[in-house]
């Protein structure tokens, strides 16, 4: 039989391990590579779809601290062996994350793991990726001699053991180091490897590479002369493999194997020149084609359309295998459960039709006394025949073959008895998990029935099992979601065509007429400007009169609706925003001039942001140029930070920012709710001060000065913290 591995069709390379461990959930994973990174010489890179700098690797009851004597929390941990260790560089690479995911992750990761830790741990948020994608690897490598890959980011709502008991006090998500802000969350179960050798130098140069191109082209060289400093010295020899004084593997780990190959199986979407790479789609179709007796999966999803109609043609074949699917009994929330989990019935159904011999199951680990809660399974291993191994990062989802970035690893035995031997004892390791049996008693029963579910069956009992699941959703929630549904697509999605999805065309103007009313606007606003500079206009209304006019206008019957109209008209023809905010404090006080300046401010960024809608992209890129280009795509990227962050922080003039927010087609909820949020203590400050001011010049006391006086102070340190807090963020 061929060797499946296959360098350049399905994996990117094979080289060989001294040692392999699987490590089965998080508990283990966590313990084993805290004990890694404690004793690292040089380097360590961690790369992976979410993390957390809060995570406990080593969970403690109450006020105690890990054995070690190490900090608990993560970035505290990597801090202490950078400062323990003065020649170990900590590289820490995260995927920069959609705002969809805003909610379940920790806020201002940059702050947290980059800006509050040593110089030598180093933190970046990695977008180089195409519209719609996401990094999801999971790889830590210490000293480029192990390397850790698998399904479990450092993150948190991931710690469990294998018990996954209802009553685990130690799963728990750690907000502060105060106990009493812990929340518990439902049994997580995962499967990570760890290995070492060749197969751990391959995946550091894999990291190094992605470390680069997280910078870009402009700062990759920079980025190229840090790394450099990372590789392990070659004027001194790697230790032994089992030399225990320096050796990173952890003691209490033995190896379920020594002395194989690993294939090393990629995913990464065409972007910025490169060539898509498809290794983890080659090798499932091939896996399963090969299949002769048995496939057992755990994976958190099913809904890879290739991996559904590969398996339709082993199937509906006299000779088919056995297909056992271990997955959650449901999605975890509601955006999961719309999506994922309508797609999950699609295809479970499309796959059973044409199942004549009942040879395809899902299953789901039950354990009593879990209530409505359940056991998340999030593993992405597959085991074909006692043959072929392959975990990783990949879920069994259209994204993870062809558009988000992942790393699995395969170890084929090509009949090598040592090594099936080996691989089926790590299924039966899983398996005896979920049955709540002892691993002889998987052993023995394979021995009989030879056949997976004849296995499973023999072994359920009341309590804790793997129960029977045929995924179904409501027919009004199935019609909601389209057949070529965006949240998994079997291609990569350009920008236009995502924006085609979610922005109604409808009717649209042509673009050299947007251009024209766009030029005609611009012209009206010169005009006025050469009004102002060159005629009487400017002493007709000068500031006594604008004052007393305001004034009377204020105080009539459609005042407050005139006022603020006036405010929002003169903000969107361009007049400083600030120097308005200041007239309407100082005309209209504090209280009444704040309302009205955030309401015309409001409705003024309502107006240009239709404006920028009705424009289109494609006219506001063309008349604003490089700077609102690059402004139109972080906020179309990171949505209400970013408006909020524009709104502190105004790189751009009031109008333009409100253009490309129209253009880059952010929600209106969070544009408006990011410019308040963004705009309203200022402009509270902003009125306060221009109305204090006035009260001190024409009624000079100590009481208004001092008044004056602190909201200067306010003000200035305010604006010296904003400047600090973002040139070390630049």
């Amino acid at each position: 039989m061929p060797s499946l591995l296959q360098p350049g069709t399905t994996c990117r390379c094979i080289r060989r391990a001294n040692r392999l461990r699987v490590l089965v959930d998080a508990a283990a994973y966590f313990a084993a590579v805290r004990h890694a990174i404690a004793r690292a010489e040089h380097s360590v890179f961690i790369v992976g779809w979410d993390i957390d700098s809060r995570l406990q690797l080593v969970p403690c009851k109450g006020h105690e601290q890990p054995p070690d004597g190490l900090p608990a929390p993560l970035a505290d941990f990597l801090c202490a062996v950078a400062e323990r260790n003065p020649h170990v560089r900590i590289h820490v690479l995260a995927w920069d994350f959609a705002m969809l995911y805003a909610l379940e992750r920790e806020w201002l990761p940059s702050y947290r793991l980059g800006w509050r830790t040593h110089a030598r741990v180093r933190f970046r948020l990695d977008g180089q990726h195409p519209v719609g994608a996401s990094h999801h690897q999971k790889i830590v490598v210490v000293d480029d001699r192990l390397a850790f890959v698998g399904g479990i980011d450092l993150t948190r709502s991931r710690w469990d053991t294998p018990a996954h008991a209802p009553d685990e006090p130690l799963r728990r998500n750690v907000h502060n180091v105060r106990k009493a802000r812990a929340q518990p969350y439902a049994p997580f179960h995962d499967v990570h490897t760890m290995f070492d050798g060749e197969a751990a130098e391959a995946i550091a140069e894999l990291v190094r590479e992605r470390w680069l191109r997280a910078f870009g082209k402009a700062r990759a060289r920079a980025a190229a002369q840090d790394v450099q400093h990372t590789r392990h010295d070659p004027t001194h020899a790697p230790p032994p493999p089992h030399d225990a004084s320096s050796d990173a593997w952890p003691p209490f780990e033995p190896a379920d194997f020594e002395a194989v190959d690993i294939g090393i199986a990629l995913t990464e979407p065409a972007f910025g020149g490169r060539a898509p790479v498809q290794d983890i789609r080659a090798l499932y179709l091939a896996a399963i084609a090969a299949a002769r007796e048995n496939i057992y999966i755990e994976n958190q999803y099913f809904t890879a359309s290739p991996v559904g109609t590969s398996l339709v043609a082993r199937l509906t074949q006299p000779e088919g295998p056995d297909v056992a699917v271990v997955a959650p009994r449901a999605q975890t929330g509601w955006l999961q459960t719309m999506t994922m989990g309508v797609l999950r019935a699609r295809l479970y159904r499309m796959v059973k039709r044409a199942d004549d011999h009942g040879r395809l199951r899902l299953y789901y680990p039950h354990v009593d006394g879990l209530g409505n809660d359940f056991v998340n399974v999030h593993s992405k291993l597959m085991i074909v025949d006692d043959e072929l191994l392959f975990v990783g990062s990949a879920n069994l989802n259209n994204r993870s073959m062809v558009l988000d970035t992942e790393c699995n690893i395969a170890l084929e035995a090509r009949g090598d008895p040592r090594i099936r031997a080996a691989i089926a004892q790590v299924r039966n390791r899983l398996l005896a998990e979920h049955l709540d049996v002892a691993v002889a008693d998987v052993e023995r029963a394979f021995q009989t029935h030879g056949r997976l579910h004849a296995v499973i069956e023999a072994l359920r009992h009341e309590g804790r099992a793997l129960v029977p699941l045929d995924p179904e959703v409501e027919p009004e929630i199935d019609r909601l979601v389209p057949e070529e549904a965006l949240i998994d697509p079997e291609k990569p999605v350009s920008p236009d065509e995502l924006v085609r999805e979610f922005v109604p065309g409808g009717e649209s103007r042509s673009l050299s007429a947007r251009l024209l009313i766009l030029g005609g606007l611009a012209l009206a606003v010169v005009a006025l400007a050469l009004l102002w500079h060159f005629t009487s206009l400017r002493h007709d209304l000068n500031f006594t009169a604008l004052t007393q006019t305001a004034t009377a206008i204020g105080h009539s019957r459609f005042g407050p609706v005139l006022i603020v109209g006036a405010y929002a008209l003169a903000a969107i023809v361009s007049v400083p925003i600030t120097l308005l905010i200041a007239l309407a404090g100082f005309v209209f006080g504090p209280g009444a001039g704040s309302a009205y300046a955030l309401t015309g401010t409001l409705i003024a960024a309502l107006v240009t942001y239709g404006a920028g809608v009705w424009l289109g992209r494609d006219a506001v890129r063309r008349l604003a140029g490089a700077r609102l280009n690059r402004l139109s795509e972080r906020l179309g990227r990171q949505g209400l930070v970013a408006v909020v962050v524009l709104r502190v922080l105004p790189l751009a003039p009031f109008t333009l920012v409100n253009l490309a927010a129209g253009a880059s087609h952010i929600g209106l909820r969070d544009f408006l709710l990011g410019t308040a949020l963004g705009m309203g203590p200022g402009i509270v400050l902003a009125a306060s001060f221009a109305h204090q001011l006035v009260a001190a010049v024409r009624h000079p006391s100590a009481a208004s000065i001092g008044l004056l006086a602190a909201i200067g102070v306010v003000l200035v340190a305010l604006s010296f913290a904003l400047q600090r807090f973002f040139a070390r963020g630049r």
